[in-house]
């Protein structure tokens, strides 16, 4: 299998034979709070997702990042574009001291493991904003979520961790590295595709996975694909993540995914049908609506759960201004991969904009149907009728997927 992202992968989650002298002493212990977002990357060091990493960046790797996009690990460099640190206000900062070990303690009030601290150091944030944005503006998401955290000061060292509380509405779909990887050898997949999300899915969104999955059959590999949406902190437009969970299941526990747009011959001749080659797995992981830096982070995130291959679409990871107008172009991402400053084992697998296809009656890549008038509605449009209790066309949105939505926006299913 593909190794982790620096040959291996860590696993700092506390025994079970020691939990609970780990407990006690971390009530004798300086506390630490986490916010809701960084609780997920703390818990994501833990298990391995952001393997070679044993803990939130010391200064030194955190901005080497900033100013190169990679990390060193055993003399080698490794790409990372999205650099991982916790911050603290000034007047804790003062009171912790190097060397020190701390409690985390979730917005929930639960102490989930401990932070041994190496460095604590000022929050360079436009120099932060710039790098990973690659712009001065400060009208987007990104830049509202560092900026809105009056905290101007990080802390960088070497955690444990309690394992993780699911959620209950959608824990079963939560699979460690260790997990998903054996899942992948299980299901003796040679390429494991990983298509990233944090909406609801449309059917353009379904074809870049169909489109994958057929590419990479057509070569003579057995591969899967796997539906992984993060679960972690999104913006506050976004739909929550048990509802957009149920809109997945329902789609690929229903065989809908890619119903009526994959080739049917294709799988005729595999004797089995795409959604027997497709699984759902949660990633509880916050967003940075960094664009073309945070595909690069997510291929990362692949790669230590044991993907191959990572789905770079139009508008990865994007998020524009408030004004509408983008901050990067809309295969920027895709050519990020060909600009990077460190090893990376994960493989890109660029699929381009899909749309329906009345002639077809199917959708398809626009460019690769020149000539043909695809049907698209917006994103906006298709929010209004949502919001309205309309369901759209369903060459656009599947209406069992609609049913959901609507009943999340017109009588919503609360957090």
């Amino acid at each position: 299998m593909i190794e982790a992202h620096g040959g291996h992968s860590i696993n700092i989650v506390v025994p079970q034979e020691e939990r609970e002298v780990y407990s006690a002493k971390l009530r004798s212990l300086l506390p630490y709070y986490i916010s809701q977002g960084d609780l997920s990357v703390f818990h994501r060091i833990a298990d391995g997702t952001l393997s070679p990493l044993e803990g939130p960046m010391t200064g030194e790797e955190f901005y080497q990042v900033l100013d190169e996009e990679h990390i060193e690990r055993n003399g080698k460099k490794l790409a990372w574009t999205i650099p991982i640190a916790f911050p603290v206000d000034k007047d804790y900062a003062k009171s912790y001291k190097v060397g020190e070990e701390v409690a985390v303690i979730a917005p929930s009030g639960e102490c989930v493991g401990s932070l041994l601290i190496e460095d604590i150091y000022p929050f360079e944030k436009k120099r932060y904003l710039e790098a990973v944005y690659g712009t001065d503006r400060t009208d987007h998401p990104g830049a509202r979520s560092i900026l809105s955290d009056n905290r101007d000061y990080l802390i960088g060292g070497k955690i444990s961790a309690l394992p993780q509380k699911w959620d209950e509405r959608f824990g079963e779909y939560m699979l460690t590295p260790l997990e998903s990887r054996n899942l992948f050898k299980k299901k003796g997949w040679k390429r494991a595709i990983a298509f990233q999300t944090r909406n609801p899915l449309h059917r353009a969104h379904e074809y870049a996975m169909v489109y994958a999955l057929e590419q990479v059959t057509r070569d003579g590999s057995r591969a899967g694909v796997v539906l992984n949406p993060l679960v972690g902190e999104t913006k506050d437009d976004d739909v929550i993540a048990h509802v957009r969970m149920e809109c997945y299941r329902v789609l690929i526990e229903n065989g809908l995914l890619g119903l009526g747009d994959a080739d049917e011959d294709l799988w005729a001749r595999e004797r089995c049908t795409l959604c027997e080659r497709t699984l759902l797995i949660g990633l509880d992981m916050k967003m940075f609506y960094a664009g073309p830096k945070e595909a690069v982070m997510h291929a990362i995130y692949r790669q230590n759960m044991g993907f191959t291959d990572i789905i770079i679409g139009r508008r990865h990871a994007d998020a524009p201004f408030d004004d509408g107008t983008p901050i990067w172009g809309d295969f920027d991402a895709q050519v990020k991969f060909n600009e990077l400053n460190g090893d990376l084992g994960i493989k890109n697998l660029n699929v381009g904009f899909a749309a329906y296809f009345e002639e077809m009656e199917k959708v398809g890549l626009i460019d690769e149907h020149e000539g043909l008038v695809p049907f698209t509605i917006s994103g906006s449009q298709i929010r209004e009728m949502l919001q309205r209790g309309e369901k759209p066309d369903p060459r656009i949105v599947r209406p069992e997927v609609a049913e959901i939505l609507i009943r999340y926006y017109n009588e919503p299913l609360g957090s």
